[in-house]
């Protein structure tokens, strides 16, 4: 497994995600809200066309996104919140439903995997986070910033579509003072 790690502090997050917003880069934008906010692996979130998650009738953002995983070839279906519908609406403008939510400009494909791995290091890099971060760090920080919310790690392992717990627990990037808080705090 990868050491990529989660971002566990709150402000680096909300720096990652209005690094593209205030640079009016919407794509950019919606990718790294799109990945905190979904825990969906970058091959999946590449896949994803306009009409999965936009409504052209309505003029307004789906309320939820049913796929298919492509590692696990599982059906998934995910609550968009209103992080993701917002960026939606910012970014839909002039979108068609067949089109990829994350195109290249100059062809009708997605981004590679390579081009969303630039982006989301470019990001960090430029809110000057103190370690480099990939795609699957937004996966990651997913899971922990529910973790530290209250989310139980089975629920937390179900949307990621993991087969057991430790796996999980991994993925959460459990640190010594994340169990300290635990023995200090707790009182009867």
């Amino acid at each position: 497994m990868s050491t990529t790690q989660p971002i566990r502090d709150v402000n680096h997050v909300r720096a990652l995600i209005n690094h593209y917003k205030n640079l009016g880069q919407h794509r950019n934008h919606l990718l790294i809200v799109f990945a905190l906010h979904s825990a969906l692996r970058i091959s999946d979130l590449l896949t994803i066309r306009w009409g999965n998650v936009y409504d052209f009738a309505s003029k307004e953002p789906r309320t939820s996104l049913t796929l298919r995983e492509q590692k696990t070839g599982k059906i998934k279906t995910l609550a968009l919140n209103s992080k993701i519908t917002k960026a939606l609406a910012q970014y839909a403008h002039n979108a068609r439903a067949h089109e990829f939510l994350f195109a290249n400009p100059n062809t009708s494909k997605a981004i590679t995997r390579t081009q969303a791995r630039r982006i989301i290091r470019d990001a960090g890099e430029a809110v000057n986070l103190p370690w480099g971060i990939s795609c699957h760090s937004l996966r990651k920080t997913f899971g922990y910033h529910a973790w530290k919310s209250g989310v139980s790690p089975a629920v937390i392992m179900e949307i990621y579509n993991h087969s057991n717990l430790t796996t999980t627990r991994r993925y959460l990037g459990i640190t010594q003072d994340d169990l300290d808080i635990v023995y200090i705090e707790l009182g009867f």
